[in-house]
């Protein structure tokens, strides 16, 4: 037999079977077929960036519990105090994505005012940017504010424009002008100058939704920057700087 033909995915093997005795005489047996399955389709695919531990499984879980259990604050914050304060780092950056995940965005607001206080919390435009997100896009527009005027006022931001841009484009995308356009000035404020993807996504953004004042404003700027021939619809060059 030909070992080498069994346990390939999907193959149809083939097995002349001899054996047995009938009559006195040898003969052989009808022929076998042998259908083997790919078991690897059974399989479901992995979420990348979902790796919870079962503590931190376990604080979602208890957060979950207290926010839908019809009690006071109090239990909520005893589950931060005894629960979630408790995790390693790792873990209550795992809540928090977990959390956003399934769109919970007040215990992810809650979540995030913990990971503030933490000694080892370091501020990032791209960690706001994706919490803005999540909250824009479930209507919570009073937190995406009070959430950027905390990004405002962290000390310790680090310059990332693509950071930023990425805010922008997420701003612009759910009508926010107004908040993409402080976005736009307080990114200049931190010592993260706007590059021309930047300038791009503002310029072609405020036009598309009628803000052509605005658009005429950050158009100048750019030039002022960049020189009186920048094209600001190349929008492949803003892709490639996105990717």
């Amino acid at each position: 037999m030909n070992w080498s033909t069994i346990g390939r995915p999907a193959d149809i093997v083939k097995l002349q079977i001899h054996g047995g005795h009938w009559n006195g005489r040898m003969r052989n047996r009808s022929m076998g077929i042998i259908r083997m399955r790919d078991r690897s389709k059974n399989r479901k695919p992995l979420q990348r960036g979902r790796c919870l531990s079962i503590e931190a499984i376990q604080s979602v879980q208890a957060l979950k519990r207290s926010f839908f259990s019809n009690s006071n604050s109090h239990n909520l914050d005893a589950v931060l105090t005894h629960n979630f304060r408790r995790l390693v780092k790792r873990d209550m950056t795992a809540v928090l994505s977990e959390l956003l995940r399934q769109n919970h965005c007040f215990l992810a607001l809650k979540v995030f005012e913990e990971l503030r206080k933490e000694d080892w919390y370091k501020p990032q435009v791209s960690l706001y940017a994706h919490i803005i997100e999540t909250l824009v896009g479930n209507g919570f527009s009073k937190e995406v504010e009070q959430l950027f005027m905390y990004l405002r006022t962290e000390n310790m931001l680090e310059p990332d424009s693509e950071g930023f841009n990425t805010l922008l484009k997420i701003l612009i995308g759910f009508d926010r002008t107004g908040l993409a356009m402080e976005c736009y000035y307080f990114m200049k404020e931190s010592r993260c100058e706007p590059d021309k993807s930047s300038f791009m996504l503002l310029v072609n953004g405020l036009e598309s939704k009628g803000e052509t004042g605005l658009s005429v404003t950050v158009r100048q700027e750019g030039k002022k920057i960049f020189g009186e021939f920048i094209d600001f619809t190349d929008l492949e060059e803003m892709s490639v700087a996105e990717s």
